[in-house]
């Protein structure tokens, strides 16, 4: 028999029985036990009642300039993939700063993209940390308009859009924000709430010097009183889902490759000696599927589960109320699918997409993938991997527990790269700048349908965990196609949609600011 883990000798069968333990061990999916009914009522939240017609009739006089703020901002390119335009980008947020009137700006360099920082001190009790991206991502060749970063002005079935990169994601809102901030200064003359402004040009790489870019201020930050990231979440209908955290991350590589345990050492060879060579990619694909059960639905990393807190009696409320209204069917439609996972519906899918981490394959690639034939038993086989991380499970942990697993399966030579990591993010609905930005909402008749959390991922946890600080994001106004052709922004709606429009979406903003400093200090 021959040593190596790739043959079917003592170390293939030791394999299969670490294996076997390892699965063994494995802890059950989570059954999640609810001690309340109750639901959460977002209309019972009293609309924000405060009226600033000075400020809304400037932006009304300036909304011709403002559109053209906005059309500026996705005019510069910003796609930090390619590292095209984005030290430009960073450097005319910098300088609109300063022009709208943020007494303090500085450009912060990290070992990627540059970062900008700004403060604006009114004076006032309260301070708010507004989080900005100024990056976007790659355009594809099938948009309808010529050039998706000329900023153009399109006619749509849902009335005028912006349509271009960055348009809703997120250059459009931010924008927004900070044309709102300049009508408020530009009529009074100050702010009721001191405002913080950190942005990074890296959100799209999956933020990994973000920490660097709130270093200089940290601590200064960390005395806000709460933070804000400016994001269309309306529905063409007018509808609101708003989401009070998100998931945590890790993304890495899993890679199989040959050496002196088997396998082709420098290059591909000869599919004919399969008989006598072991398969890197045949084993990548085995290591792979020991990550969970056949049908690739639970996760069989031993522990995986266990660190996953159950839901809080608020978060119960929450959920009770989004499976009130809950629609599988329609769900499963838009997403093109037949089905949930063990046909799961109503409150028990909801859960599931939010209290279960997951685990998913990206890609993998190995060997010949062209047309026609070509034998040939590949020297490397490489897979992307990515883990969703609810509230519980660390980043840390789960590496530490996938790499246990893969060792304990006999899988040792596979090696796992860490590409990226951040823990998971959430505020509580009972905070005073959430329950304000839902005041928000039902004044302009967008009463939410309120989520504890995202099932998507973002480094959010710098604002709630680094910084301490409650964080919303979420704000009136409709975009689609973000990362996708045709990327838009609804700037004036058509008669019948109930969407905001640009002029509306900055009133709500100028809302909120006063909404939030009318909350009685700590």
């Amino acid at each position: 028999m021959r040593g190596s883990r790739y043959g079917w000798g003592v170390g293939c069968l030791l394999a299969i029985a670490g294996l076997a333990s390892a699965q063994v061990q494995a802890s059950p999916r989570p059954v999640w036990k609810f001690s309340t009914d109750a639901v959460f009522d977002a209309s019972a939240v009293p609309a924000y009642a405060g009226r600033h017609d000075d400020v809304y009739a400037r932006i009304d006089a300036d909304l011709d300039t403002h559109v053209a703020h906005l059309q500026r901002w996705v005019r510069q390119r910003s796609i930090s993939a390619l590292d095209d335009g984005i030290g430009a980008m960073a450097r005319l947020l910098a300088d609109d700063l300063r022009t709208i009137g943020f007494q303090q700006v500085e450009l912060v360099e990290t070992p990627g993209h540059p970062g900008v920082l700004a403060h604006y001190d009114a004076g006032a009790p309260r301070t708010l940390v507004v989080y900005m991206m100024y990056d976007v991502q790659p355009v594809e060749p099938n948009w309808r308009i010529d050039d998706p970063f000329a900023g153009e002005l399109v006619e749509h079935e849902l009335g005028t859009v912006l349509m271009a990169r960055g348009a809703t994601n997120q250059k459009g809102p931010q924008r927004a924000f900070l044309n709102a901030v300049d009508a408020m200064l530009r009529t009074r003359g100050t702010l009721p709430v001191n405002l913080y402004v950190v942005a990074e040009g890296e959100e799209e790489l999956g933020s990994p010097n973000f920490g660097a870019v709130l270093a200089p201020w940290q601590e200064r930050l960390r005395r806000a009183d709460g933070a804000f990231f400016p994001m269309n979440i309306q529905g063409a209908d007018g509808s609101v889902a708003l989401n009070l955290g998100v998931k945590g991350l890790v993304y890495f590589e899993l890679e199989a490759q040959g050496g002196d345990h088997g396998g082709p050492l420098r290059s591909e060879v000869h599919g004919s000696l399969k008989s006598l060579v072991d398969s890197p990619a045949l084993r990548l694909v085995q290591a792979i599927a020991s990550l969970t059960t056949p049908d690739g639905n639970t996760i069989t990393v031993p522990g995986y589960y266990d660190a996953v807190r159950a839901p809080t009696p608020a978060e119960q409320r929450l959920v009770n109320t989004l499976a009130r209204d809950a629609d599988d069917a329609g769900q499963q439609r838009l997403y093109g699918v037949a089905r949930w996972v063990d046909g799961v519906t109503g409150r028990d899918a909801i859960v599931r997409n939010l209290y279960d981490p997951t685990l998913n394959l990206n890609g993998i690639w190995s060997g010949y993938i062209g047309e026609g034939i070509k034998t040939v038993l590949p020297h490397v086989a490489t897979a992307k991997v990515d883990s969703r991380l609810p509230p519980g499970l660390e980043p840390d942990d789960a590496y530490r527990m996938i790499r246990a697993h893969l060792d304990a399966g006999g899988f040792g030579d596979v090696e796992l790269r860490p590409l990226a990591g951040y823990p998971a993010a959430a505020t509580g609905v009972d905070t005073p700048l959430v329950q304000a930005a839902i005041g928000v909402f039902n004044k302009y008749a967008a009463t939410p349908r309120v989520a504890p959390w995202l099932a998507g991922s973002a480094p959010f946890h710098q604002f709630t965990r680094t910084l301490e600080l409650p964080f919303v994001f979420g704000g009136l106004g409709h975009g689609s196609g973000a990362h996708a052709p045709d990327e838009y922004m609804l700037i004036h709606p058509a008669q019948g949609v109930r969407a905001a429009g640009l002029a509306d979406i900055e009133k709500s903003y100028v809302d909120l600011l006063h909404a939030f400093a009318d909350v009685p200090a700590p």
